[in-house]
This record gives structure tokens, sequence and C-alpha cells, in this order.
């Protein structure tokens, strides 16, 4: 054991020996192994060490310097010192501490090392050494300050209880050192001692750290208030240029203030007002270097304002608010820079941190914590918007933190500004991966990561304050209002700190139970809307912290139904949440941990579906106003999400949902911005949904906004009614709606727009259903409801006529598409449509080539409107006619006059169909009418009386009727053109009165005569004897023609020449009584038949029509032929040119017939017609001409001659084709 030990003994010294070297690596590796067996032989150690410096008296300052370091690593290693070594060793370092070496204050600095390590084994002794050095009278030398700053700062060295005998003996040794404050040269030691400039001016050494506290501790200590003051003063006119020398002055005054606060105050105040420091305020640009150690003298006063309040702990209550009011004075007036803002929060946190420590701080009030806060907010608000450089975020949101939980609290107003600048600040920063990018120049780059999480830890800890000083759910709702903007943010980033956030939130409220259980959460809804559509986040962050702030909501909702904590104990503390407590969830998210509460195992759809049970009517409601937001949101995600969450809402719970008619205008106003499919389609099955409960409400709601009617409304419209019974509630619900018809008050007057608008329901109903007579969906409930829609929209159609509302201006060409119609014309189309999209084409047509629609445009005509539609109805024996009638007997009593109108004009026209009696037996129908002749309505008693007169009542009539034609048609051959048009148009009424009965044999006399009169010069009797044909024509439909049939077919070529005729009403007459004809003929294509009369125009229709005769009347060429042929003599231009186009189109197609029906001189008269029509102003008819001129030429080239035939009635034996050139020309314009 000996050996062992003298071997060690003699490594450990050849050791030391080699610390005399000069290789770097060399020491390091011996300075290592002397601690490895120090470590487990101190004493040994110890002992080589002192026999070292024994037998070595000339050891050179740089080998004691490094045998020192080593001594010091023992000493403090060791667990116990022996008073031998204690005593040597501290000589050892007396004796170096001040002595003076090339080294300089290294090393001074590593023999006061040793002392203090020393000091860990015998403090009482070290520290009575100390004091004595202190006390001498004779500023302490450096190195004395060094040990004691080094003993003042280290925690480490001591214990609670140490510490606060340290401190006590320090305190007293300050007491006794303040004599020497009167001793001028230990005063000006002092003070050369505190401006010295520092090799390193950013760090301040140990010793001169505790010089000011010193100081400090004997101004306290000082019982003369003007040695005091003028100490102070005299410090605080020194430089304050270096940040270490400003913090160390802050401390002697603070220290000071502990004692002597109103002398502190005083100095302050003055050296305020000082011209210096007034001058240094703005902005100050120093001129010369004498100037910069006035430049931060307010950051100065800030500080030691800031340890004024630390130090002067209970008294410093009162003065709170004047030592507030500076600092702000300070901080408003002051050069801005980066010194001032740490100056301003450090001094700051320390006032706050002394009011807190105050026991009797909540019985104050502090009337300057308002300013601060706009002082605050202000500093929030001038941090650069992209860094993150430093902790000034967060220390200044946890000032924010303290000062709101002191009196006065901040107000809504300037509550709801910090919670926007500090939200801004925090959520608005850019990804860390930017923020760190602006760090890579620095030399210490900070850790982004731990200051960003740092920050938003104290962000959650302000939105904790404020719920657990207010525990209220309108509270909580004030809180995450300002936070929803960054949850809708379209920056992820934005979204995952703001939800992660809202999540701490909802879980410290969950955990701690801070909420009044019996207080209703209101606008939870929004909430539960929100955190829904962000569970379905592109980022899976946001994902999972939305999902699990649900999971507490949820809880939160659980114990606010059921009044119970189910996580919570009865002796639970409440304590904040932090966001260190639970980070953000990584990129590469592992699974989580099973939690014990089931909720959270669950997926977002199932979270959201069991947190919707649990919410009220009001909750649901906010929750569908929040996806119906969402819907508008440029996200695609956000929108989808929002469709999903709206549609399994309403789902779940769309019978239970009130203000429906808002929801349902609201989703129309965002359906323009939906541009997913899938989320528009899941918003209009939504629709869908919620009509099946609240059909009436949206029909009214959706009225509002269907004037006009745009493609999104349709598509809300097509929504309402998807489903084949809703299709069919939804047209009942705008009928009920159409029969609103209140005229307005000034409708009497001469004003032509009446002010009242109540009749814009109706309107909007009217609109509605005429566009939705296309739409798929109603067309099953259009048809069902056909003769209701029928009644209600001619009733419609006199109440527009009635509100003479203006009529929409006539567009100029480069605006007519955008002109929007008038209600008068919508009224009107309504009806057409209703009639083409319900199969009753046939009835559209009779008063489309009638041009009867026209009739409808006033109250004088509307009658005759209404009754050429019944009549059409009638005379197509229209399979609704039962159905009409069933429906319009109930209107004969309304109390609407214009009702019983329409129910009188219809039924006395129905008098005339077959059915009627099927419904409505005579005498029935006799009382009907003679009821209507009690009417108030003259109109409607008139009406009444010429029904009573009809022959379905008065059987005889109709022998008496026809007894009056064969004089009627004497009156044909009148001179007068009025006379004679109003014969026959008493033959038509004739005509018609006699209804089933018919003409009889004076029906072909009433044909020849009618015919005959088809190319009078009059245009008048043209027309008269066109509609007289065609009556006689509509009175044979279902009889046999027997020798009518010829006179039918001979009028078919006047008819069709006629459509050319220089006369409107000619025209008109002619389309119809060839309709007609068509009709009674039972021609094939009649639909397109009378597309082709009504619309279309040029050589395509005459073709068509010219196909349609021959095909359908092949036995009558050669009469058709000659009738053209005659026409060629016509003096009108148009009649002319239109049977030499038809005759033409014949010898295209038949051009063998024609050379045999043909003569000379018809022959020479078609070639200078076709000569003459080669000028026509028409490019298509110039064409054809010229190519028709080329081809009979051809034609009379083949045959030699055209000859005639010997009876041009013999029928056509052969049919050819046309020429091949000819055809292909035929078939380019008529393909």
């Amino acid at each position: 054991m000996f050996m062992e030990e003298a071997y060690n003994a003699a490594i450990c010294f050849k050791m030391l020996r080699d610390l005399n070297g000069s290789d770097p690596i060399r020491l390091k590796y011996v300075i290592r192994k002397i601690k490895n067996i120090a470590s487990g032989s101190p004493n040994l150690v110890l002992e080589t060490i002192h026999d070292y410096f024994t037998d070595s008296p000339e050891i050179s300052t740089r080998h004691k310097f490094r045998l020192f370091q080593v001594l010091e690593t023992v000493i403090e290693a060791s667990d116990f010192l022996e008073e031998t070594w204690e005593k040597s060793f501290m000589k050892l370092a007396l004796e170096n501490m001040t002595k003076t070496t090339e080294l300089e204050d290294v090393f001074q600095d590593a023999a006061s090392n040793m002392l203090v390590a020393i000091c860990k084994h015998s403090r009482r002794a070290v520290a009575q050494h100390l004091e004595t050095e202190m006390l001498t009278g004779i500023f302490p030398h450096r190195s004395l300050l060094y040990v004691l700053g080094i003993l003042s700062s280290r925690e480490e060295l001591f214990n609670e209880g140490e510490k606060e005998c340290w401190e006590e003996q320090l305190a007293q040794i300050a007491a006794k050192s303040v004599q020497f404050l009167n001793t001028d040269v230990w005063s000006k030691e002092l003070r050369w001692a505190l401006t010295k400039p520092d090799q390193m001016q950013q760090e301040q050494p140990p010793e001169k750290a505790f010089l000011f506290y010193y100081y400090g501790l004997i101004l306290q200590a000082a019982e003369n208030s003007t040695t005091v003051r003028a100490h102070l003063q005299s410090l605080l006119e020194t430089s304050h240029q270096w940040p270490k020398q400003r913090e160390g002055m802050a401390v002697t005054v603070g220290l000071a203030a502990a004692r002597h606060l109103d002398d502190v105050w005083a100095v302050l105040d003055q050296f305020g007002r000082s011209a210096p420091v007034r001058c240094s305020l703005h902005s100050f640009s120093p001129k010369s270097s004498e100037d910069f150690r006035w430049k931060w003298a307010s950051s100065t006063i800030l500080l030691a304002y800031g340890q004024m309040a630390a130090k002067a702990k209970a008294h410093i209550l009162p003065w709170v608010d004047n030592i507030l009011s500076r600092m702000i004075f300070y901080f408003h007036y002051s050069s801005w820079d980066d010194t001032l803002k740490q100056s301003f929060l450090t001094a700051v946190l320390l006032v706050v941190g002394a009011i807190s420590r105050n026991e009797g701080a909540h019985s104050y009030e502090f009337s300057q914590a308002p300013e601060l806060l706009d002082c605050l907010m202000i500093l929030m608000e001038k941090e650069s918007p992209d860094t993150l450089c430093t902790s000034v975020r967060q220390q200044t949101i946890h000032i924010i933190s303290s000062l709101c939980k002191l009196r006065p609290p901040p107000n809504l107003e300037q509550k709801s500004r910090l919670l926007s600048v500090c939200f801004r600040s925090v959520f608005a920063l850019p990804l860390l991966e930017v923020l760190e990018k602006h760090t890579c120049l620095f030399l210490e780059p900070p850790n982004i990561q731990a200051l960003f999480d740092k920050t938003a830890e104290a962000l959650d800890q302000l939105l904790q304050t404020f719920i657990a000083q207010t525990p209220t759910a309108v509270e909580l709702h004030f809180l995450l209002s300002h936070m929803y903007i960054w949850l809708a943010s379209e920056k992820a980033h934005e979204r995952q700190r703001a939800v992660h956030s809202c999540m701490i939130l909802l879980k410290f409220l969950s955990e701690n139970l801070h909420l009044d259980l019996k207080e209703e959460f209101k606008w939870i809804g929004q909430l539960v809307g929100t955190l829904g559509i962000l569970c379905q986040d592109p980022d899976r962050a946001t994902q999972c912290a939305s999902l699990e702030g649900m999971g507490h909501l949820y809880q939160l909702l659980m114990c606010q139904k059921t009044g119970e904590a189910s996580k919570a104990e009865s002796g639970t503390p409440k304590q904040l949440w932090s966001s260190s407590d639970q980070k953000a969830v990584p990129a590469d998210i592992p699974e989580q941990a099973p939690r014990k509460d089931r909720i959270f195992q669950l997926s977002s759809s199932q979270v959201i579906k069991e947190v919707m049970k649990h919410l009220t009517v009001r909750e649901l409601t906010d929750l569908v106003w929040t996806a119906i937001d969402g819907l508008g949101s440029p996200s695609p995600f956000r929108m989808q999400a929002a469709a999903e969450m709206l549609l399994a809402t309403i789902q779940d719970h769309g019978a239970k949902l009130d203000t429906v008619a808002k929801l349902g205008r609201a989703i129309h106003l965002q359906l323009s911005s939906v541009r997913i499919p899938q989320a528009k389609e899941n918003a209009l099955q939504a629709i869908t949904l919620l009509a099946r409960s609240h059909t009436s409400e949206l029909v009214a709601a959706f009225l509002d906004f269907s004037i006009p009617l745009d493609s999104h409304a349709f598509c809300l419209w097509r929504a309402l009614g998807a489903e084949p019974p809703m299709s069919r509630l939804v047209l009942a619900t705008l009928l009920a709606w159409l029969q609103e018809r209140p005229l307005p008050k000034a409708a009497g007057d001469s004003s032509p727009q009446p002010k009242d608008k109540a009749y814009l329901p109706s309107l909007a109903a009217m609109n509605t259903l005429h566009e939705l007579q296309f739409a798929r969906e109603f067309k099953e409930a259009v048809q069902e409801t056909y003769p209701e829609l029928l009644l209600a929209l001619l009733t419609q159609v006199h109440y527009i006529l009635e509100l003479d509302l203006p009529r929409e201006p006539q567009p100029r060409p480069e605006v007519q598409e955008a002109a929007v119609p008038s209600p008068q014309s919508t009224s009107l189309e309504a009806l057409k449509s209703l009639l083409s999209t319900t199969g009753h084409w046939h009835d559209f047509a009779h008063l489309e080539l009638q041009s009867a629609w026209e009739l409808f445009a006033t109250l004088p005509t509307y009658p005759q409107g209404v009754g050429l539609l019944a009549r059409a109805m009638v005379q197509n024996r229209c399979r609704q006619i039962k159905a009409v009638l069933s429906q319009l007997l109930p209107n004969l009593q309304s109390r609407e006059e214009r009702e019983r109108k329409v129910a009188i004009l219809i039924l006395i026209e129905f008098l005339y169909s077959p059915v009627l009696l099927e419904v409505l037996p005579k005498q029935a129908a006799l009382a009907v009418l003679a009821r209507g002749l009690q009417d108030p309505s003259p109109e409607v008693r008139v009406w009444s009386l010429q029904g009573l007169g009809n022959v379905l009542f008065q059987p005889g009539k109709g022998s008496l009727l026809r007894g009056q034609l064969l004089p009627f048609l004497d009156g044909f051959f009148q001179d007068s053109e009025p006379v004679v048009v109003r014969v026959m148009g008493t033959v038509s009424d004739v005509l018609r009165r006699l209804g089933a009965l018919g003409a009889g044999a004076q029906s072909l006399g009433v044909a020849v005569n009618a015919r005959s009169f088809f190319d009078d010069e009059r245009d008048g009797i043209r027309a008269a004897a066109m509609a007289l044909f065609g009556d006689l024509v509509a009175a044979m439909e279902g009889r046999e023609l027997g020798s009518l049939r010829a006179q039918v077919y001979q009028s078919m070529v006047p008819l069709l020449l006629h459509l050319k005729d220089h006369c409107p009403a000619v025209v008109t007459q002619a389309k119809f009584t060839f309709y007609r004809c068509a009709e009674l003929l039972h021609w094939r294509l009649r639909h397109t038949l009378f597309c082709t009369l009504a619309w279309e125009r040029g050589l395509s229709a005459r073709h068509f029509l010219w196909t349609c005769l021959m095909t359908h009347s092949q036995e009558e060429f050669s009469v058709h032929l000659a009738q053209a042929l005659s026409y060629l003599h016509s003096r009108h231009h148009h009649i002319k040119t239109w049977a030499a186009l038809f005759i033409g189109y014949t010898t295209c197609y038949h051009p063998k017939a024609m050379s045999q029906m043909v003569t000379s001189v018809d022959t020479n008269l078609l070639f200078c017609t076709f000569e003459d029509l080669k000028k026509d102003p028409e490019p298509g008819i110039r064409e054809f001409a010229a190519r028709q001129f080329s081809f009979l030429q051809k034609v009379a080239a083949q045959t030699g001659a055209l000859t005639p035939v010997s009876s041009p009635s013999s029928p056509c034996t052969c049919h050819h084709s046309p020429a091949p050139p000819l055809r292909a020309w035929l078939h380019r314009i008529f393909p």
C-alpha cells in the first residue's frame, strides 16, 4: 500500500513538473491525468502539490498559474478538506491574489478562484478574512472584489440558508463601509473602479458587477440623505455608453432605493430633467464621441426604475403608478432602438415581478396599467414580422399576462387589440426554416425552435390567464373569435399554430374546469364547425391538433351537460397549461398512445357526430353557419370539408334547425364561389335534405333572389325538388305564393310606378315557375299540376296587366343579351312554356300561328286571348279538359274577380267540348252560368249570358243558324270591303257556335265561296276568307270530308304561296289555315311543320313546305302544278317568286312530268320569270334562278320541246330525281 502511494505521488509530482511545458496537447493530457488521480486520492494530489511548492521555490509565473488551476479543481472536487491543507492553501491564495505578474489579472483570478474553492469547505474563515480586508480603510484590491463577486453570483456555492447568511454578512460589511464614503481617496478609487473601461465592454467582470452591488448596499445603509443623493448623482453623471455599465448603475440605484426611496426618486427625476438627458431624447444624433456617453441615458433610467421597484419590495406599491408613468414617458420620447427596447422590457419585468410578489397588490388600482399595455402592444407591432432572433415577444407576452391580472383589468376594446396584436406577432411568423435562414450569419445563432416554442407557450399562458380571470363561456367565445381568422388562414403553418393554441386552451379548460358548468355554451357550434373543417386539413399536425381539440371540447360539453367533472378531482389545483406540456405534432407523427377516453380513439367524422349529438338547436345552427361560410373559402380543402360538414349536419339534425330561410339565402350567396363539383353537389344535396322538413321556409327564402333567376338560384330550386314528393310540394307552395296578388295602394292613381312592392313575391313565384318547367326534377310534377298551373298563370297574366308595371325598354343591339325581361313578358312566357313543355304543343301552335299571344298584352284584348286558348284545347281535344274543368269550378266562386273572369272565359269555350257533360251535367252547367248572372263584375255577367245562349242548352238554335248561312254567303259579293269582312267573320262565328252540330250540307258552299276570295286584291277580304276556310276545316275535324277534301287540297298551294303575301294579316291567316288543313289531312311531322311555319324563313323552309305538300298529295300533282303556273301571272313579286320556286322544285324532282304538262307558253313564262329572278336582291334566289334557267334549257334540249299534255288533270305517271349537278346544289342548300 505504501509503495503504491509512493508510486502515485511520484507520478503526480512528475506531472506537476510537466505542467511547465508548452505543448497544449500534452498539457491537456497532463491536467486530465491529474484530475483522474485526484478523483480517487484527492489528499495525495493536494499533498504532492504542497510538496511541489515547498521543494520548488523558483516556479515560473505561468507554471504557477497552471498549478493554481489544478489546485482549484482538486479542492472543489474534494468532499472534505483537512484544516492543514485549508490553512496552507488559503495562505498560498492570499499571497498570490494581489501579486503583480506578466499574466496580470489572469494570474490573480486563478489564485482568487482557488480561494473561492476553499470557501466551499470553510466559508466562515474565508468570509472573515474577506471582511477584514474590506474594512481596512484602504480601497480593496481588485482580487478581493473578484472573489466577492464570484461568491455573490454563483448560486450553487450556497444552500438557501447559507445564501441568506452570506447576504446578511455582505450587508453588515457594507454598513461598516459607509464611513469610507466621506474619505476622498476611498471615494475616488471607488468611482475610478466603477468607471474604468473594461477590456470586454459587452461582458462585465465579476469584480465590477460586485462593486456596483456593494456600492448600492453601502448607500442603502447610509443614514445621510445628502450623501446618498450626492453619490447617486455623481454615479449617474458617468458614461451610459455600455450596457453592463448601465445595468450596474441601475443595480446601485435600486439597492439604494430600498431604504432611501424618496431620495432615489428625487435623484432620478432631477437626472431625467438634466440637459444631457433631454438632449438624448427623440431623434438623438451624437456629434462627438463624448455625446455617446449620454445616448442611452434613458435606458439607464428605465433600468433604474425597474431595480427601484424590485429592491423596494413592500414599499413600492404606492410608487408604482409614478414609476410606470416615467417609464411610459421614456418609452414614447426616447430615441427608439434595440437597447431601449430591451431596457424597457427588463424594467417592466422587474416592476411587474415586484408587484406580483407583493401580497397587497390585489387591493391597488394601477391607473397606468392600461397605458403600459398600449406601450407593450406598440413594442410588439414594431417587431420585425419576418424574424425571431430574441425573446422580446416572449417577454412582452409574459408582461402582458402579468399586467392583465392587476386592477383595473383591460377593457374589452383593449383586450381585443391585445389578442389581435399577439396572435399576429406569433402566428404570422414565417416557417421555422425561413426564420433560421435569417440567423445563418450570426456568430452564435439562437435555437429558433426553442425560442418559438417558448413564445407560443407564453401566448398560451396569456389565453389561460384571460379565461382564468373571467371563467365564462362568453369569455371563451371572445378569445376564440379573435383566433378564427387564423384558423381559417390560407397558410398552413398559421393554421397549425392557431389550432395548436386553441387545443391547448380547450385542454386547459377540460382538465381544470374553470368554466361555470351551469352556464350555456353559446357559440360553441362555430368552434365545432371550425375544428371539424380543420380535421380535414392537408397538414397532418393540424389534423391531429384539431381532432384532439374536438375531444377536449366534447369533454367540456359532457361536463356541462352532466354538471360533473369527469377528469378533474375535487382537490386538484388549477394550474396553467403550456405548449411545452404538449409539443406540436412533428411531420412524421408517431401513433398516439392509447387514451382512457373513448372520444380520443374515434375518427374525425365520428367525433364530430358525437359532439353534434349534444349541441342545442342554436349551437347546431351556428355550426351550419360556419360550414356555409366555409363554402366561400378560396382554399379547396376548406371548401370541400365545409360542404361535407354541412351535409352531415343536415342529414342528422336538419329537421331540428331553425332560421332555415336565412341559411338558404346564405347558401345561395356562397354557391357562386364553390368551384369544386363535389362540394357543390354536397351543398345542393343539403338543400334537398332540408326541404323534407322546411319546404315552405326555403321556398319563401329562395323567392327573394328569383327576380331574375340566375344559374345558382336555379340549381337551388332544382335541389329543392330533387325528390318527387318535394317537387310536388314546392310547386304547390309556389302556386300559393303566386296567388298572393295584392294590388298596390297607388294602382288607382295616375302614377305609373306603384310605391308598394307587395307584389314582388308573386312575381318571383311566377318567374320561378317559368324556369322550373324546364327542370328535369319538376317535369312529372308540372305534368300532374298542369290544370292548376294553367289557371294560375292565366290569372297571373291578368294580374300583371292590372299592376301596369313599366315594360322593359327596347335594348340596343349590342346589349340585347343582357336585357332583363319585364313581368309582362315573363308571365306570358311562363304560359307559353307550360303548353310547350307539357306536351300541349297543339294548343300552343294554334295561338302561335294566329299571333294570338299579342292579345294577352292588354286588358281589353285579354279575354279574347283566353278564349282562343280554351277554343284550341277544345278543337285539339285536349286530354286535360276534364281536369281543368274540375279546377275552374271553384274559381267561379273566388273572391278575386280576375280568377272568376278566367274561369268563366274558359267555361263558355269548354261548352263546345263533348267531355263537358262528363264533369258537369247540363243542369249543373246552367246553374253555374245562371249564378254568373249575379256576379259583381259586369264582364262576368255578360260572358255568363253568352254561355247560356250556347246550342248545348238550345238544340233548336242549330238549324236556325244553318239556315242563315246561304244568305250570308251572298253577302260575300258586296262591294264594300268592311261589309264583306264582317260577313265572313259572322259566318266563322256561326260555324263556331254550331259546335258539334256542324254546318252540314252548307260546308261545301262555304268552302268554295271562301276559297274563291284567296286571291282577292283586297287584303282584308283575303285574310277573312282564309280565316273562314280555317274555321270550316276546324269544324270538319272528325267528320267525313267527302267532296270537301278536294277543296282542301286545292287550297293548299294558294295558302302556301300566300305565305309570302305583302299583308301580314294575310300571311298569319295563311299559316294557320295551312296548318289546320294539314291537321285535317293527318299529315306526318306536324310539329316540324308548325315550327317551320311559325319561325323558319328562307329557302330551306320553302323547300320543306313544298316537300310536305308534294309528299302528302301526289295524286293532286297536276292540280298543284297548274295552280303554281297560274300564280306566275301574279302582280305581287313575292308570290310570283314563291310560285317560281315551287315550280323549280317540281321541275328538279319531276322533270318528265313537267315536260308532259307544261305548254310552250308556260315554258316561255318560266324562262322569263327565272330571268327576272336572276336580279332578285336575295343571293340564294339569284343563284337558284340561274341554275334553274340552265336546267330548263337542258330539259328542253333533251325532250326536243316542252309539249302540253292532252288533259291537265291526268296524274303524273313518272317520277325522276333532279339532274346530278342541280341535285348536289339542292343538297348543299337543304341538307
